[in-house]
């Protein structure tokens, strides 16, 4: 069994940043990559950037330039870096997990940007 829990969203004026944290449990975290969506209202959630157990990472176009993920396996933890930020980045952001037993999500924060 795997929890996730993220923290860091916010309300954030256009141009502005904020990182996201996801705290994972279990001991399986570094053998994995980790994920972060996000779900905007009335949208389906899409994936926004992924980070391999080695640190390789991918992001969608959208984000590209603006998104840095990074991981801790010391302590457990992905980041997203979150700058340049636009009113249509507003959503839930989800971290994620991909095990053979399953995925795991995490609760969701949420993040507002808005002047």
């Amino acid at each position: 069994q795997v929890q996730l829990v993220e923290s860091g969203g916010g309300l954030v004026q256009p141009g502005g940043s904020l990182r996201l944290s996801c705290a994972a449990s279990g001991n399986i975290f570094s053998t994995y990559s980790m994920e972060w969506y996000r779900q905007a209202p009335g949208k389906q959630r899409e994936l926004v950037a992924i980070i391999t157990s080695t640190g390789g990472s991918n992001y969608a176009d959208s984000v590209k330039g603006r998104f840095t993920i990074s991981r801790d396996n010391a302590k457990n933890m992905v980041y997203l870096q979150m700058n340049s930020l636009k009113p249509e980045d507003t959503a839930v952001y989800y971290c994620s997990i991909l095990t053979p037993f399953g995925r795991y999500w995490g609760q969701g924060t949420q993040v507002t940007v808005s002047s």
